[in-house]
Order: C-alpha cells, then sequence, then structure tokens
C-alpha cells in the first residue's frame, strides 16, 4: 500500500515570455504573477464581453452617491448594499476601458478557459477618493486549487496515526472521555471534489466510530479526489457527533466575480448554519494575484458570521511558503514573486493553520513535532507575511522585532507530514492522509468539541479565535500551545514563541479550551 498524501501541486516551467500592453493613462503595469498568467495566456485583444466588474473597497458604509452618479454618466451600474463597505462597478469591456482609462482584452488561459482582464491596476478615478478607498483588479478569472493525490510507500512506524491515538496526541481524550464529542454543532466543509459514502461507513466501521452521511448544499461535485473524503473523516475522527455539511464551492469558479460569490456563499452558509466551525481545505488563487479590495466581500461576510458564533480555519497551502507559483495556470522563472500566501488565508479573521512533522509514542502521546518541510520534493507548511493586509492589533505582540506591519500566518498547525499523518480510507483502501488540508480539518473538529464544552459550562460559541489565540500566548492560567521550534520552510525558520511556520504552535486541547472558558467569563 502506499501512503495518501494529499498536497497542492503543480508542474513548472521555468520560462517566462512577458508580453507588456503599452498602458493608457489609468493605470500601471501589473508585475508579478499577475503579468506571468497573462503572459502564458494567449491575448485575444480588445474584450467584447458585456459584464465586466471592478470591486471597489469604500471608506465608510454610507450609500456611494458620488460613486452613482459618476457610473451613471459613463454608463455603468453600481451593486451596493445598505451597510455594505464595499460596491461592485460593472459594465461592458469597452465602457469600463474607457472609464478606468486602461487595457481590458480577452485571453484564452492554458487551460482552455476565456476570461477578460487588463494588464493595468485601474486607479481611482478623480473626484471618488472620498467615497473610494481602493480598487480590485480587472480580471475574470480567479486560479483555484484542491490538493492532488499521490502515494508514499506504507513502511512508516505504525501506518499512521488512529483516530484514538489523535485524540491523545493533542490532549482531547480527556474531554472524549468525558462526553464532548462535538454533539450539537455543526462543521461545514467548502469543497469542490465530492465523496463516497461507502468510505466513509468504512472509516467509521473500522475504528469503532458512528456512521454519519453529511450533508450536501450548494449543487454538484466533482467526483471524489480523496481531500473531502479526508477532511471528513478527519474532523469525524476528532468530533464523532458532529453534525457534517459539505457546501458545494464549484459556482464560486464558474465565470467572473468570484469572491462577491465566495461572500454570498459564505452569507447563505451562515444563514442556514449559524455558528458553525468551518474549514477550508481549498484555495483561490494567491495574495499578489489580487488587491484587498478584491476580497472585501468575503472579508465582510465572514466578520459578520464570525460576529454569530462562528470559527474558520484555512490550510495554510503545501508550497513550503510558495503559494504564488502558478501550477497550471502559469510558468514563471523561481524568484521572490513565487513567495505568497493564499488569498482566503492572508484574512486577518480566518484562523490559518499550518503543519508539521509529528513523533508520539505507540498510543499517540505526543513526543515531539517539527515544521513539516520535505525539501527534495519541495513540498511543506506554507506560511509567510500577507501582501495584503495591515498586522492586527492582536498580533503586534508577536516578531516585534520583523520590520513589516503586515498580517502574519500561520496562526496555528497540526500534524501534516504524509509519514506521521491519520489514517483514512479512500477507494475502500486505508491510507494515511497528510497536507496542512488535514491540519485545518484536524483543528474545526477540536473546536466542534471545545464550542460543546464551552456551551455546557456556561460560555459560548468561540468565534473570531485569533484575538484569543494571542491573548492566550501572551499569558494563561495552563499551557495552550506545544511550541515547534524546529524545521522551517522557504520563507522562515522555526523559533520559540510565535514564527512564519507553525505559528503559536500545536494544540493542548483540553487546556486550551480551559483557558478559553475563563476568558469569556472574564469578558462577561
Amino acid at each position: 500500500m502506499g501512503v495518501l498524501a494529499l498536497i497542492a501541486a503543480g508542474v513548472w516551467v521555468l520560462v517566462s515570455d512577458l508580453r507588456p500592453v503599452p498602458p493608457r493613462d489609468g493605470g500601471g503595469l501589473i508585475a508579478g504573477p499577475y503579468s506571468y498568467l497573462l503572459a502564458d495566456s494567449t491575448d485575444l485583444g480588445p474584450s467584447r464581453n458585456a459584464d465586466v466588474q471592478v470591486t471597489m473597497a469604500l471608506r465608510d458604509r454610507r450609500r456611494p452617491v458620488t460613486l452613482y452618479d459618476w457610473a451613471g454618466g459613463r454608463h455603468l451600474e453600481v451593486r451596493w448594499r445598505a451597510g455594505q463597505d464595499w460596491a461592485v462597478v460593472e459594465g461592458a469591456a469597452q465602457q469600463v476601458a474607457d472609464a478606468f482609462d486602461v487595457e481590458v482584452h480577452d485571453y484564452r488561459g492554458r487551460r482552455g478557459q476565456v476570461f477578460y482582464a487588463s494588464p493595468q491596476q485601474p486607479q481611482i478615478p478623480a473626484g471618488l477618493s472620498d467615497e473610494v478607498r481602493e480598487l480590485g483588479r480587472i480580471l475574470g478569472y480567479l486560479p483555484h486549487h484542491t490538493s492532488h493525490i499521490w502515494t508514499l510507500p506504507l513502511d512508516v512506524p505504525d501506518k499512521g496515526l488512529t483516530p484514538g491515538n489523535l485524540l491523545n496526541t493533542y490532549n482531547i481524550a480527556p474531554l472524549t472521555a468525558a462526553g464532548y464529542t462535538g454533539k450539537g454543532t455543526t462543521i461545514v466543509f467548502f469543497a469542490f471534489d465530492g465523496f463516497a459514502q461507502a468510505d466513509l461507513d468504512t472509516f467509521a466501521d473500522t475504528y469503532g466510530l458512528p456512521r454519519f452521511a453529511p450533508e450536501i448544499v450548494g449543487g454538484e461535485l466533482d467526483e471524489p479526489r480523496g481531500e473531502t473524503t479526508m477532511d471528513l473523516q478527519v474532523a469525524h475522527a476528532v468530533a464523532p457527533d458532529a453534525r457534517k455539511v459539505v457546501v458545494s464551492a464549484q459556482p464560486t469558479v464558474t465565470g467572473d466575480g468570484a469572491f462577491e460569490k465566495i461572500g454570498q456563499m459564505f452569507e447563505e452558509t451562515d444563514r442556514r448554519f449559524p455558528g458553525a466551525v468551518w474549514s477550508f481545505s481549498i484555495g483561490w488563487g494567491c495574495d499578489k494575484l489580487i488587491t484587498a479590495a478584491d476580497l472585501a466581500p468575503v472579508r465582510a461576510a465572514l466578520a459578520a458570521a464570525q460576529a454569530r458564533g462562528t470559527t474558520a480555519f484555512n490550510a495554510s497551502g503545501d508550497l513550503a511558503g510558495l503559494e504564488c507559483k502558478g501550477g497550471d495556470d502559469w510558468s514563471s522563472p523561481p524568484g521572490d514573486n513565487d513567495i505568497g500566501l493564499d488569498s482566503i488565508a492572508s484574512l486577518p479573521e480566518m484562523t490559518d493553520v499550518g503543519g508539521t512533522t509529528l513523533s508520539t509514542d505507540n498510543q499517540g502521546r505526543w513526543l515531539s513535532e517539527q515544521a513539516w518541510f520535505d525539501v527534495p520534493l519541495t513540498v511543506g507548511t506554507g506560511g509567510g507575511v500577507s501582501s495584503l493586509f495591515e498586522r492586527p492589533p492582536w498580533q503586534r505582540a508577536v516578531l516585534r522585532d520583523r520590520d513589516t506591519d503586515r498580517r502574519l500566518t500561520p496562526d496555528v498547525a497540526a500534524v501534516a507530514d504524509p509519514f506521521t499523518g491519520v489514517r483514512i480510507v479512500f477507494q475502500q483502501t486505508p491510507l494515511v492522509g497528510g497536507g496542512t488540508s488535514q491540519s485545518a480539518p484536524i483543528w474545526a473538529g477540536i473546536a466542534a468539541v471545545m464550542n460543546q464544552y464551552l456551551l455546557a459550562n456556561g460560555g459560548r460559541l468561540i468565534g473570531a479565535l485569533n484575538p484569543l489565540l494571542y491573548r492566550m500566548a501572551q499569558g494563561a492560567a495552563l499551557p495552550a500551545f506545544r511550541d515547534v521550534t524546529l524545521g522551517g520552510n522557504v520563507v522562515a525558520d522555526a523559533a520559540p514563541g510565535y514564527d512564519l511556520v507553525t505559528g503559536l504552535g500545536t494544540p493542548d486541547v483540553d487546556n486550551l479550551v480551559r483557558n478559553l472558558l475563563t476568558l469569556q467569563r472574564a469578558s462577561t
């Protein structure tokens, strides 16, 4: 048998054929991964698209009266809802090009997709700066990914962690023994690929867990490739009595307006499953492809869900900090432009989860961990500094000596090395999971267990977790994290305290939830 490692991987050709377009006056050429995407696509000439969109971040939540007047005079439409701090301007390609004084062309990408894009970054038009803070890209296609499956020989100690081992590893077992198994909570998995119910049944039966049948929301999923199967089983190992829901993210990558669609998906999920735990093992482009304005719909929807108790976990990536490698979408010369974060991972509201290589005894009791990084294969835990967002207040106490005022990732970590991962069942075959796409659902399961504990002991749903994690790191009654000080990735090395590889470390869950309850009681 082979070890199953579910990681994002691409084939990279070290060539670059940039074809810059002479800019109009409205904005300069966009460099880096964005330029590689266009250079590796076929330019089809001026776009004839009838619906080109630009997202605008607004300075406040009032109706943007001036923007409406400006757009109306240029035959453009504005979409804005009361209370939003963002808006979308849309219209025919030529009208958008003229309004922002940029080029808008159609392109055919390496996957055969046809999309509109401007090689230039539009600038805020004169007279709108009092209402508009930042503009997004003019880009009708967003690269997206889910993890690929590859196998390794199964000659590792103990052939991976059983669910029982995993509970011991992160000190979840005391909570499970006391009856905290996620009952009454919901975990939502956002996915592109599906799962086979037979695999879930075999996994549950093999390890003496209750059978479960996830609810599917949002449309069709791709054929099972292993990612969603692993996510469901790993979370079930930690929180077997939590309700599991799979939300199809396929509609977000059909046509343009991906981030607005993601925001709408979040809003609908929050409406249907308020206070759920969210788990992400998929990605929508790297942060260097876009601007913070593009993510405004996503950030607003996530923050609103967190205010109602939702906690969200995102896999930091499996390219060792090189999340801006184009893979199937573009080729690029190796360099600093490859370094980056998954766009959603860079959000301050998202709890970003890095990955480790784990060492335990035969019962899964924790011995040590180091950052996951496989040099020959150029895979390992993601992490680094956001290109988009300022460092949030709760993160300012860490890495004070680092010369950056930007959001740092990841926040925490869990096992990701496929040689030391969690046992799963895929295509009726026992395998071992891997990648940070394993780490995120582990944390999602942990959050479900902690939510049940908190509610049963006079607390409340966790909601926004990051401020609480960093507050505990500055001092708490019980040690909540196992500090990871060995290993590294392309961006940084693990070190005492917070680092850009494993964040604050991996959890001692029994201590972590007791600290959370103390903080909640102190804030009431």
